[in-house]
C-alpha cells in the first residue's frame, strides 16, 4: 500500500527536497505552495499532485484535506520570516506581526484539525518545521522566533493529546534557502547547509518512526 504524505511550501527549499526524498521511496505526494508556476513544474517532475494556494486561507485548507482523505504523513513546512530587515521588538510592526501569527501558527494548526482524522485513521504523523529561533535569544529574530516557539508548544501539546499519532517539531538548522538569504544575505545563507542533506536526515526520521518529540537535524 502506498504512503501518501502532504507537505506545505514544497516548491523549493527543504519542502521540494524531502518531496524529491518521498518520490524516490514511491510515496503519493500532495504539494501546496503559493507560486502555482513553480509548484506545477515540481509536481510534474515528481508525479504528485499540486493545488497552489495560501495555507491562510480556510477554503484553500479544505481543498488540501479533501485531497488526502487518506493521509499517513502531513508536513507543517510553509512558514515566512516577516518583516525585513529584521526589526528589533522595539519596532515590530504590530499588524506584520499579526499575519505571521497567523500563516507560522494558526495556518499549521487548521490543516492539522482538517486532515486528523485522516491521519488517526492511518496512525499517521506531523512534522512541523520549526527554528532554533524559538529557543535562542536572536537579535532580529523577535518575531519569527516568537511564531515557531508557539508552534513549538503546539506541537508539544499535540503529541500528547494524539498519542497514536507520531509528532515531530523538527529544527532543520540554517539552510541555503531563500529565506535565511533574505534575513541575512546571500553571501552568509551560501556558506548554510544544503537542504537536499537536511531533507535526508529528515527522510531517516519519517522512516524509522520513532516516539514524538524535538528534533534537531544537524
Amino acid at each position: 500500500m502506498t504512503n501518501t504524505a502532504l507537505i506545505t511550501g514544497a516548491s523549493r527549499g527543504l519542502g521540494l527536497a524531502l518531496a524529491r526524498s518521498l518520490a524516490g521511496a514511491d510515496w503519493n505526494l500532495v504539494l501546496t505552495a503559493r507560486g502555482a508556476g513553480d509548484l506545477e513544474r515540481v509536481a510534474a517532475e515528481l508525479g504528485a499532485t499540486a493545488i497552489a494556494g495560501d495555507v491562510r486561507d480556510p477554503a484553500h485548507v479544505e481543498r488540501l484535506a479533501r485531497a488526502a482523505p487518506e493521509l499517513d504523513l502531513l508536513v507543517n513546512n510553509a512558514s515566512d520570516l516577516g518583516v525585513t530587515p529584521l526589526p528589533r521588538l522595539a519596532d515590530y510592526p504590530l499588524g506584520a506581526f499579526a499575519t505571521l501569527l497567523e500563516t507560522n501558527v494558526t495556518a499549521p494548526l487548521a490543516l492539522i484539525q482538517a486532515t486528523l482524522p485522516a491521519l488517526r485513521a492511518a496512525r499517521g504523523a506531523v512534522v512541523n518545521v520549526t527554528s532554533d529561533a524559538a529557543t535562542g535569544a536572536y537579535e532580529g529574530w523577535g518575531g519569527y522566533g516568537a511564531t515557531k516557539a508557539a508552534l513549538e508548544q503546539l506541537s508539544n501539546v499535540l503529541s500528547a493529546e494524539e498519542p497514536d499519532l507520531r509528532v515531530w517539531w523538527v529544527d532543520p538548522g540554517e539552510m541555503n534557502t531563500r529565506m535565511l538569504a533574505d534575513a541575512v544575505g546571500a553571501e552568509e545563507a551560501a556558506a548554510a547547509a544544503d537542504p537536499a542533506k537536511v531533507a535526508a536526515a529528515l527522510y531517516d526520521l519519517i522512516a524509522a518512526r520513532p516516539a514524538g518529540g524535538r528534533v534537531s537535524l544537524q
